[in-house]
């Protein structure tokens, strides 16, 4: 359930509302060209971006809606879906290791962290 009606969540809404409509009309304007080759027996489909976002956490999409807000065609790249990233699925915050459910263990912690990067981030270097 989401809620748009909170002075907070409409505030945010009034800040995207102009630039999105913005841009809808510019992409309705702009003649989008996509040109195809074969690799290897695959089709490949070549795009052209004047800015490519990379996260679609909140900053990543405030950042992709201030670009095309502006008129430049924007790409916004992430590995999780927007609604899973951490500025929505954070795990963050303070934490303190209490061992009062079972004895606290390092191998916890490295679990959590790998977990948390979606098995995606260096877990030499978490474990260490």
């Amino acid at each position: 359930r989401r809620c748009f009606s909170c002075p907070p969540c409409a505030a945010m809404l009034r800040q995207f509302r102009a630039p999105l409509a913005r841009a809808a009309s510019a992409s309705q304007s702009a003649a989008r060209t996509i040109t195809t080759s074969q690799v290897g027996g695959y089709e490949v489909f070549d795009h052209s971006y004047d800015a490519v976002v990379i996260g679609a956490g909140g900053a990543g999409l405030r950042a992709a809606a201030g670009l095309v807000g502006h008129g430049l065609k924007t790409a916004c790249i992430t590995k999780v879906f927007p609604t899973r990233s951490h500025t929505v699925a954070a795990q963050g915050g303070i934490n303190g290791a209490l061992a009062n459910m079972t004895e606290d263990d390092w191998r916890w912690h490295a679990y959590d962290t790998v977990k948390g990067a979606d098995w995606l981030g260096d877990q030499d270097a978490i474990q260490h």
